[in-house]
This record gives C-alpha cells, structure tokens and sequence, in this order.
C-alpha cells in the first residue's frame, strides 16, 4: 500500500509494494462494479479517487479500463470458485456436492447481483478472454457425472445435461437480478426441480 504524505495524499509505494497497490486497485474496482452494475460506467481515474491515489499509479497496472474489469472479474470468478468448492467439500453424496454448487451460484448471484451482471451480461464478453470462466461449467459437469456413475442420474451426456443446469439456473438467477420486485419462489425450490428434471436425481431430506 502506498505511504500516506503529511498532507493527506498518499506517496509513492516503497520498493517491492507494486503487487499490493494493484491488489488494493483490483478490490476497489470489484466492489465498485458490485455498485455501478455496468463495466462501461467505471473509469480508471474514479478508481484512483476511491483509493486515494494519482490516476497515473493505476495506468502502471492497468493500460485501460477493460484490463482493469478483466482482472476484477477474474479476482471475483476466483473467490467463487473457492466459495462453491468449499460447499462442494461439505456435502455427503454426489447429489449433495451437485445441489451445493449449484446454490453457490444461485446465492452469490443473489449477494453480488451487480457482479453478477457485468461477469455475465456485459460486453466485456464480446471484447476480452473471459475463458476463465469455463472452469465453473467443468466442475459442474464433472458433478453431474459422478451423480450419474454412482447410479444416483440415468445415464446421458453429463456435458448437455450440465449445459441444460447451467442455461435453467443461469435464468432464474438473471431474472431475479433484473427483475427483484416480483414475488419469486425460493431460489432452492427452483434449483431442487431443475436438479430433478432436468438431471433426473432423486432428492432426499438430507439434500433439501
């Protein structure tokens, strides 16, 4: 973090502290774009303000608003991916880790929906490599699997079935966040008829 100047403006960072001032850069424009909801409202500088640093101190790090938003979402893809696996980790069975991914998501959503929007619905899609993001879907897929192996699925394609999961989810969740006025059903119900339509498990009480 830089060093604060006897006049309230912070100084230059001491040797070896860049990491940490891109670091610091990094978390305030993941909670900035969690507020804006919009990847093309945050600017470079406004970030600068938020943390109390010259414009020029993120330009180092950042050669344009885009890599900035890339690597916020990448920070944000990252804390999801240990949020669901430690959810995953927790459960029972292979129904059990599969309906806790899946809730992850749905809850993250929930908790993060400006997040939600520019990792999901925002042009930065059509612009940048947001291959990272595939890493989720391979999980799930590979959870759909296991649920099939150990005889708790019918046998199918584990990777259309998970594309099916994904695409039903994906849409109760965008709903949700687009639309948070209207009288919508608990998100674990949804999930829980998804999980038994469109996988084919069976859900015990321990799962629900």
């Amino acid at each position: 973090m830089e060093a604060t100047a006897k006049d309230g403006a912070r100084g230059r960072n001491p040797r070896g502290q860049g990491e940490r001032l891109r670091e610091e850069i990094v978390t305030a424009a993941v909670r900035m774009l969690d507020e804006l909801a919009d990847d093309q409202a945050l600017s470079l500088r406004a970030v600068a303000r938020e943390i109390g640093i010259a414009a020029t101190s993120v330009y180092i790090h950042f050669a344009d608003r885009d890599a900035l938003v890339l690597a916020a979402l990448e920070t944000s893809h990252r804390d999801l991916m240990e949020s669901v696996q430690q959810a995953a980790d927790a459960a029972s069975d292979p129904v059990a880790v599969l309906r806790a991914r899946v809730l992850v998501l749905g809850n993250w959503a929930h908790r993060h929906p400006g997040l939600y929007k520019v990792l999901h619905e925002s042009t930065i899609n059509q612009r940048a490599d947001v291959s990272f993001k595939l890493a989720l879907g391979k999980q799930l897929t590979e959870a759909v699997q296991r649920c099939m192996d150990a005889g708790l699925a019918p046998a199918d394609d584990a990777a259309a079935v998970s594309l099916d999961l994904r695409m039903a989810v994906h849409g109760a969740v965008s709903m949700r966040v687009n639309q948070p006025d209207l009288p919508w059903p608990p998100l674990e119900e949804q999930v829980d008829r998804y999980l038994v339509k469109l996988v084919g498990v069976s859900l015990g009480a321990s799962e629900r």
